[in-house]
């Protein structure tokens, strides 16, 4: 019987230098796949605030409890109000593509990294995204997220959304967050019956919330123990700038036109004794000025 010879097994083995482009090519596959989850599970968040409201966020967290806070809908909250923040915080915000200029973006990039001053600030959508989900430092990884979340929303949300958002996150005070809160917490008012002059001092407050104080008979402290950026920025605000910046924009009508808005707070008085209607002081804002009075 014939004997048929098998050959003898020959083991192949990669040079080192091919297991490490494998390597390599395997992490740089490994981080997109990881920046797509990520890319999809922001899309997600974003899709939910289209509907959804959290009642804490990133800003509200770090910043300590307890919180003064309560959400109101946009429906409740007076267009004066809703001109000041467009006039003052976000003039383009209804007629601007995307969340931000580009040309804007890369000067404000290059003067971050030139250690120089902001020559222009942040759009609205950029400082929702900012209280929502970041941390206040100016860094360059920070500024990057920032206007990738500000793009989402920005894509995803309307203009009329994103503004309402953004007055109910924003800080207006220590430990003192969005218009309804700083409505009943400053001028004991709900946010649908503000006047012109209050809204346009609420937007002062904006740039240095931690120091302003409220005098024990309400209002806004403008006193000689004010700090004196705070004096100048209430007062700047209330008498010069806001009304200047409304006024050049056609008045407060055309200001909230540019958002899509027609109607009046008032329209909407049927419903502003349900829970999104902020029409009594909450809890929360009894709460912080009962341990102002304990101070």
């Amino acid at each position: 019987m014939a004997t048929v010879a098998v050959p003898a097994t020959t083991t192949v083995t990669s040079s080192p230098r091919k297991r490490k482009k494998h390597r390599l090519l395997r992490f740089i596959g490994g981080c997109f796949k990881l920046l797509f989850v990520l890319v999809i599970l922001s899309l997600v968040a974003t899709v939910s605030f289209i509907w959804w409201t959290p009642p804490r966020t990133s800003y509200m967290l770090q910043g300590g409890e307890p919180v003064a806070y309560q959400f109101v809908s946009i429906d409740h909250i007076s267009r004066f109000a809703l001109a000041a923040t467009i006039a003052h915080e976000d003039q383009q915000l209804g007629t601007r593509p995307g969340a931000f200029d580009m040309e804007d973006f890369q000067a404000r990039a290059k003067a971050n990294l030139e250690g120089k001053p902001d020559p222009s600030g942040s759009t609205i959508p950029q400082q929702l995204v900012k209280n929502i989900f970041l941390w206040p430092d100016q860094s360059a990884l920070r500024k990057g997220l920032e206007a990738g979340l500000a793009s989402e929303f920005s894509f995803i949300l309307t203009d009329k959304r994103v503004l309402e958002l953004y007055l109910n996150y924003a800080q207006f005070g220590p430990h003192v967050y969005g218009i309804c809160a700083a409505t009943w917490y400053y001028y004991n008012t709900p946010p649908s019956r503000m006047t012109e002059y209050q809204a346009a001092q609420l937007m002062g407050v904006l740039p240095l919330p931690n120091r302003v104080r409220r005098p024990a008979e309400g209002g806004i402290s403008l006193d000689k123990r004010t700090d004196s950026l705070v004096w100048e920025y209430v007062n700047g605000a209330a008498n010069v700038w806001v009304p200047r910046q409304i006024e050049g924009m056609g008045g407060w009508q055309q200001a909230v036109a540019t958002v899509g808005i027609y109607d009046l707070a008032s329209d909407h008085v049927t419903t502003a004794y349900k829970a999104d209607g902020c029409s009594t002081m909450p809890q929360s804002v009894r709460d912080r000025l009962d341990s102002n009075v304990r101070k």
